[in-house]
């Protein structure tokens, strides 16, 4: 063994040949997905429930040398969810890689929440993450190894003062606890499950709010330690790294990627 080797960038962060699997794979934390993955040798899965935008991430991707496949697909459709991933593995030669990054929020008060709101956010961030992992299970036990990564949330880890959304606290939180035990579960598979809890990114996904509140942007700036939020190529490293040799020991835990928030 030449452990200088061994240890070279090439063998610790790329995976050549893989299959990687992304929802919401048209915008923000999920277009970068799929592009780091790409850039590691990885053929990806691009999935969006507006398929213009998949379609868009795949024509950078493959403009920059990659491969790539565009698929729709909204995630809350539970046959459709477990179709379109036999479809990715069919079509891309197997299922190594899953990134559960699709998800909803309804922001406003618990006591004027709705019923249908409340469903609505579980079925797309967890219901969707727990039946998705089970069937991109079934493809990557044929490999004796796949890795999958959840998109929690600082939300899921600690409160949020700023404003109420106590469906997507509530899913977020829960994807923590539904990685570790998974992650237990699927050890024994080769099969490794990790989460990324992300603070405020300058994404789509509640811009336009960020946006008319200025004050509010003001107010989480201050309370990140690192004193901004996170723009999205700020989280490629921990995308990268869990879905990587690199963190070959790694599974069942939760990285923050959050300018300090949580260590407050």
């Amino acid at each position: 063994m030449n452990a200088y080797q061994d240890l070279s960038i090439d063998k610790l962060f790329r995976f050549d040949g893989d299959v990687a699997f992304v929802t919401g794979g048209g915008d923000g934390f999920g277009r970068i997905a799929s592009m780091t993955y790409a850039n590691a040798g990885a053929s990806v899965a691009v999935v969006d429930i507006d398929k213009a935008k998949a379609d868009a991430v795949v024509a950078e991707i493959t403009e920059g040398g990659g491969h790539a496949l565009a698929l729709e697909l909204d995630v809350s459709d539970r046959k459709a969810l477990k179709e379109t991933i036999d479809e990715a593995a069919s079509a891309l030669g197997g299922l190594h890689i899953l990134l559960n990054n699709a998800g909803i929020t309804r922001r406003g008060p618990t006591l004027d929440m709705t019923d249908a709101d409340w469903d609505d956010v579980l079925e797309v961030n967890l219901t969707a993450v727990v039946l998705g992992s089970r069937a991109a299970a079934r493809h990557m036990v044929e490999h004796g190894n796949g890795r999958i990564i959840n998109i929690s949330s600082i939300v899921g880890l600690v409160g949020n003062r700023h404003f109420a959304h106590i469906g997507y606290q509530a899913t977020k939180g829960a994807l923590v606890n539904t990685t570790r035990g998974l992650a237990v579960e699927w050890a024994e598979k080769g099969i490794r499950v990790n989460a990324i809890a992300p603070t405020f990114f300058r994404t789509n996904f509640g811009a336009s709010r960020m946006q008319s509140d200025p004050d509010l942007v003001n107010a989480i700036e201050a309370d990140t330690p690192i004193g901004r939020f996170g723009e999205p190529w700020e989280l490629a490293g921990g995308l990268l790294y869990l879905a990587s040799p690199a963190s070959s020991m790694v599974t069942g835990i939760t990285l923050p990627i959050d300018g300090g928030w949580t260590a407050v």
